[in-house]
């Protein structure tokens, strides 16, 4: 996942296979239906973006979609939600088998989501930030009809803004705040991330949404966290200054969007917590998973609809 440096601080490895697949094909993979699969896991935030985004546009008919369990060892994340351990479409019990296919002895982050070439079983990408907007804008021509313009031309420069301090202090910054290694690295993370959510707050205070008053790539990519928040980042990576739901305006945002479909739809809690407290044993080094926070609050109504859209 990461390395430390000197200064105890948790510095994310962003090695990532960086080929694209494109409606042209330039990298050598043009967009085909049926030709690829999606690989992901409900527990990662990283993953559940792209699971978000292709329900919101319709892509499950062209893109397919296989799912590894909540918990991974070092070798990789397994497919043993699926009969038999293994992935009926691909024929692999780990997505380590999909990489190795197409760079023997890979040494970086076998890591979810990425993209699989059904046809070779070969891994295309995994580069999970351009995977997003490539479904937005590469696979345009297999949206479902009236599907929301995630990433528009006219407020690319913007989300790409917000994206950016949003991926730096809170996406990674609870990871950040999580796995420091010393008191200072932790109190540097935790005052931004807390000082960020403030920010955005304010933010949320006059607008439904992040960017451009529609729904964008930016709140898919906020909402993740924010979904984790309470059941596992609160607790887990010491982020306890408040709880989600102690934080009116990104408590009643993060509803609005929950209870959207193709958000609250596709979380599951249970793999959500079961993931980040047993696989980071060198945090809760007893792997129990703690049965709460009660989660009935996120069906609450929410006054987001009453804001400027």
């Amino acid at each position: 996942m990461g390395a430390y440096r000197s200064t105890g601080e948790f510095q994310r490895d962003q090695r990532y296979i960086t080929t694209r697949i494109t409606a042209d094909g330039r990298d050598g993979y043009p967009v085909e239906p049926g030709r690829y699969r999606l690989v992901v896991s409900r527990a990662c935030p990283w993953a559940s973006r792209a699971i978000i985004v292709r329900e919101l546009l319709g892509l499950q008919d062209v893109l397919s979609m296989g799912v590894c369990g909540p918990t991974h060892d070092q070798r990789s994340w397994t497919f043993d939600l699926d009969p038999g351990g293994r992935d009926p479409v691909l024929g692999i019990e780990r997505i380590q088998d999909a990489y190795f296919a197409r760079f023997p002895g890979y040494e970086r982050g076998i890591t979810v989501p990425c993209v699989v070439d059904v046809t070779t079983g070969q891994v295309v990408t995994n580069d999970y930030a351009q995977l997003t907007l490539d479904l937005s804008t590469e696979w345009a021509q297999y949206h479902r009809p009236g599907a929301p313009q995630l990433y528009p031309e006219h407020l690319r420069a913007e989300i790409d803004e917000v994206n950016d301090v949003v991926f730096r202090d809170v996406n990674n910054g609870v990871y950040r705040a999580g796995f420091a290694g010393t008191q200072e690295a932790y109190s540097a993370a935790y005052e931004r991330l807390f000082a960020r959510l403030d920010w955005l707050s304010q933010r949320l205070s006059t607008r439904r949404y992040l960017v451009g008053g529609q729904l964008t790539e930016a709140d898919v990519r906020l909402f993740t966290t924010l979904v984790r928040f309470d059941a596992v980042y609160h607790g887990h990576f010491k982020c306890n200054r408040h709880k989600l739901t102690e934080l009116p305006v990104l408590w009643d945002y993060a509803r609005d969007l929950f209870q959207t479909p193709g958000f609250g739809d596709t979380v599951n809690f249970e793999h959500i917590k079961r993931h980040y407290y047993e696989v980071h044993r060198d945090i809760n080094p007893s792997g129990v998973v703690p049965l709460g926070p009660d989660l009935s609050g996120w069906d609450l109504p929410h006054t987001r609809a009453d804001l400027p859209s």
